[in-house]
């Protein structure tokens, strides 16, 4: 792509989210939400294939979709309130519609059917804006409404995703559906927390956001796109191999990594509630989750492929996104020492 146009529309991207992200208006928020999927459809088309095309069109019909029931449901808040502000969503079926809307512009359950697909058919680095920075306007708005919206359907959506993120991924071989079905499924752990504490989710999104670039930026590095290329990355890079490993475990959520503090956190938020059931079955459908996770891993550090590698020692080449890669993984695997400071930051 032309760097010209590949700039104007990272920097249209930028636009879009800090308009929502600075908005207090419904309208303002809207356009910063129609910005940014303007901008990430060309974006989506750029490898000039037929899976690419088709997700461009799935992705863009679905965020068409959410934008037009947004913008009906914040209408229909103000013909009832006569108020265009953000916090200001009284109308029970405004709430309900903008939850739905939001939702499906996340790809929460069980609005989570084009995520996997859309992603499937793009290259890395657009799947790595998809999963990590395109979740960031939805999700604020979600952040600041949270005392409005229904708690029930909240909790239920995010039970849902939780167990679909999990059962999701247990038959793949694409490495990029399979962090399709992660993110659905962190999508729920947020979701379940947003009524009682917003703070909680802020974390998770944070945490979420690390663990899902660094572990993206290994996958361009290593160029793996299925587990059969990725058993022949501890040929190519052993140190980004075992780090890769590392990072998946902290996706599943296991200690000490910076995986287990949101779920150690909103797992105890839940039991103060006293929602047993709900954080019950919120644990083992992490262990849904956590199984692929350990299918990667195993893949990826107990296999050796069959051939011998050939080519030159690839370990020895630089990569751009090498400069990055240190500082993700030490927060992905070094942040629960920090849980009081993060915590105390939050509050």
């Amino acid at each position: 792509m032309n760097p010209y146009a590949l700039s104007t529309l990272l920097s249209s991207l930028a636009v879009g989210t800090i308009t929502t992200l600075s908005s207090s208006h419904w309208f303002l928020a809207w356009v910063g939400l129609e910005i940014n999927t303007l901008a990430m459809t060309p974006l989506m088309t750029k490898t000039h294939h037929p899976r690419s095309t088709e997700s461009a069109t799935k992705y863009f019909l679905t965020q068409a979709a959410a934008s037009a029931l947004i913008l009906f449901s914040t209408i229909m808040n103000a013909w009832t309130t006569g108020e265009w502000t953000i916090i200001t969503m009284n109308d029970n079926s405004s709430t309900f519609m903008l939850t739905v809307a939001l939702a499906i512009k996340l790809g929460i359950a069980p609005f989570h059917l084009w995520l996997p697909d859309v992603m499937q058919g793009l290259n890395l680095t657009t799947c790595l804006i998809l999963a990590t920075w395109q979740k960031l306007a939805p999700m604020s708005l979600m952040i600041m409404i949270n005392h409005q919206l229904n708690t029930n359907l909240l909790i239920t959506m995010a039970v849902l995703s939780a167990v679909i993120g999990g059962w999701g991924g247990l038959n793949q071989t694409q490495i990029r559906k399979m962090m399709a079905y992660s993110s659905i499924a962190h999508l729920g752990w947020m979701t379940l927390v947003l009524s009682f504490s917003p703070n909680l989710t802020t974390l998770n999104l944070m945490i979420y956001l690390m663990l899902t670039s660094s572990m993206f930026l290994m996958m361009t590095t290593l160029n793996s796109t299925n587990i059969n290329k990725l058993s022949t990355s501890w040929l190519k890079a052993p140190l980004l191999a075992s780090s890769m490993m590392i990072t998946l475990m902290a996706l599943g959520g296991l200690p000490p990594t910076s995986g287990f503090l949101p779920k150690w956190l909103i797992l105890q938020e839940m039991t103060k509630q006293h929602l047993g059931a709900v954080s019950t079955l919120m644990a083992m459908s992490a262990l849904l989750s956590l199984f692929f996770y350990l299918r990667l891993s195993y893949a990826i550090s107990l296999t050796t492929a069959p051939n011998t590698s050939n080519s030159n020692m690839t370990w020895r080449m630089t990569h751009t996104q090498m400069q990055t890669l240190p500082m993700m993984i030490t927060l992905t695997t070094m942040m629960l020492p920090i849980t009081p400071t993060l915590l105390a930051m939050l509050n």
